[in-house]
């Protein structure tokens, strides 16, 4: 048998709370601040303690994000990030939880997985090019959520002074539609000063955002210009209904799409396989998607569905025939429309990284297992 110093940390913002332990010996209690120092001290104590042993290091994903991680593979330890809900937990223990109680269960997660061969519930851990090339493009979906709840809170305001727009003003946000808007506010507006003060505020903030949304536009073109995404995104584009933005959420949020080896691991890690209840006599039972993996790729392959089926024949041909058989389930459709473009763009995208010779450095692939969830 191998030997290890296995260590379960407990990750907060100010301290780092661990439980550490050489193979089945008891578990040492240890924290530090979770700071430059604290790091370093934290490092030469199980140095220290393991001589020539290998240090394995495994933690919850959280807010953080892979800071740490990155520190620690520097320095030579081998690290885990752990999904918090992959990891199993007894009523009792989540009745009764605590710092120190958190870091013995991933350190009994750690010890399975070292000693017994279990799986390790791990995420994906992307390398530092792709995290920074995220942070744009989750800027550019984030500031389209914006957009969209600023014109709901102007509809709000309407709706509750009793204002409704006349058929000649036509579709909503239209130039006329916002010249409309503007002529409600002020001394010939139909709304009154505090409304009117508070319609002509949201519709500067508004604005603000589209502003914002067309500046952020640029940065993400730019970016899928750059020879890590040109060919990709150029590929993907070419299916009806992406778009640069669905390309560029995809080709950021998937990653290297070779690490994944069939269909079912593609549709599993996006949350796009189905539940399922299956025990004893009862025969198979699938339920509803599991929701798991990244919520953004789901939401921009949403909206390129409802594109495909609008302008796509073949497309709307195929949703129109489940519909059919489940009229009032609707979105069972839009979900089987959703996995099969995911399939079909994961197929398109691998091979146009192939021939762009896209690898990322820090991937972990392996064989016969199912790829670890996003963070």
């Amino acid at each position: 048998m191998k030997n290890y110093i296995m260590v379960g940390c407990d990750l907060h913002e100010k301290n780092l709370n661990l439980r550490a332990a050489k193979n089945l010996e008891e578990p040492e209690r240890l924290s530090f601040k979770n700071t430059p120092h604290g790091r370093n001290s934290m490092i030469k104590k199980l140095k220290d303690r393991a001589g020539k042993v290998k240090i394995v290091f495994a933690y919850e994903a959280g807010p953080h994000g892979f800071g740490l991680y990155d520190y620690l593979t520097e320095q030579g330890l081998e690290c885990h990030v752990l999904a918090p809900t992959k990891i199993p937990r007894s009523v009792r223990q989540k009745r009764a939880k605590n710092d120190d109680s958190d870091a013995m269960n991933i350190l009994r997660v750690l010890r399975a997985h070292l000693l017994a061969g279990n799986d390790l519930p791990e995420v994906w851990v992307p390398d530092k090019e792709t995290r920074d090339d995220r942070e744009i493009v989750r800027a550019r979906l984030d500031i389209g959520d914006k957009i969209v709840a600023q014109k709901n809170e102007i509809h709000a305001l309407l709706k509750r002074t009793d204002i409704k727009k006349p058929k000649a003003v036509g579709g909503n946000w239209t130039r006329r539609h916002r010249a409309w808007l503007n002529g409600l506010i002020g001394p010939g507006g139909k709304l009154g000063w505090g409304a009117g003060k508070r319609l002509e505020s949201l519709l500067r903030q508004l604005r603000f955002l589209e502003e914002e949304a067309a500046g952020l536009d640029k940065l993400v073109k730019a970016l899928s210009e750059t020879a890590r995404y040109a060919e990709p995104a150029r590929a993907l584009m070419e299916e009806k209904g992406v778009g640069l933005l669905v390309a560029m959420v995809f080709l950021s949020e998937m990653g290297d799409l070779s690490r994944f080896g069939n269909r079912r691991q593609v549709a599993s890690y996006v949350g796009l396989a189905p539940s399922s209840s299956e025990s004893g006599e009862s025969g198979e039972r699938k339920g509803h998607i599991t929701h798991q993996g990244s919520h953004r790729v789901r939401k921009v392959l949403c909206q390129a569905v409802w594109a495909r089926v609008r302008y796509d024949g073949k497309e709307k041909k195929v949703y129109e025939r489940i519909v059919a058989r489940n009229p009032k389930h609707k979105k069972i459709a839009v979900v089987a429309a959703m996995r099969r473009l995911d399939i079909t763009l994961w197929r398109i995208g691998r091979e146009a990284q192939k021939r762009a010779g896209f690898r990322e450095k820090q991937t972990r692939k392996a064989k016969g297992r199912r790829p670890a969830r996003c963070a």
